[in-house]
C-alpha cells in the first residue's frame, strides 16, 4: 500500500509541475489591459476556471493527501529488533567441536600466564 502512495505522490508532483508550466500567467494579459486587446481588467479576465486550473487543483489535492498519508506511514512504530538480532546462524557441529578442542590445546601449550614475567 505504501508503494502505491509513493507512486501517486511522485506522479502527482510531476503532474503539478507540468500543469503549472502549461498555464498562462495572469501577467501575460497586461498588454491587453492597456488597449492591445479586449480584456476588462488589468490582470486578465476573471471568468470561470478552465480545464488546466481545475486539473491543477485536483492533482494538488491528491498530492496533499498523499503527503499526509506518507507522514502517517513514517510515524508507525517499527520493530525494535535490529537486523543482526534476527539473523540465525547455522554452525556445523563438527567444526564447532574442533575449534573448542584447538582452544583448549592452545591454553595448555602456553607457558606464560597473564601477570607473570617470562623467564
Amino acid at each position: 500500500m505504501e508503494t502505491l502512495v509513493w507512486f501517486l505522490h511522485i506522479a502527482g508532483g510531476i503532474a503539478i509541475i507540468v500543469l503549472v508550466l502549461l498555464q498562462q500567467g495572469k501577467g501575460a494579459d497586461m498588454g491587453a489591459a492597456f488597449g492591445a486587446g479586449s480584456s476588462g481588467s488589468l490582470f486578465g479576465a476573471s471568468g470561470s476556471a478552465n480545464f488546466l486550473s481545475r486539473s491543477t487543483a485536483v492533482i494538488t489535492t491528491i498530492f496533499f493527501i498523499t503527503s499526509l498519508t506518507l507522514t502517517y506511514y513514517s510515524g508507525e512504530p517499527k520493530d525494535d529488533d535490529s537486523v543482526m538480532q534476527n539473523l540465525k546462524i547455522q554452525v556445523d557441529k563438527e567444526s564447532a567441536e574442533n575449534k573448542k578442542d584447538e582452544h583448549v590445546e592452545s591454553e595448555d601449550a602456553s607457558s606464560s600466564r597473564v601477570g607473570e614475567i617470562p623467564q
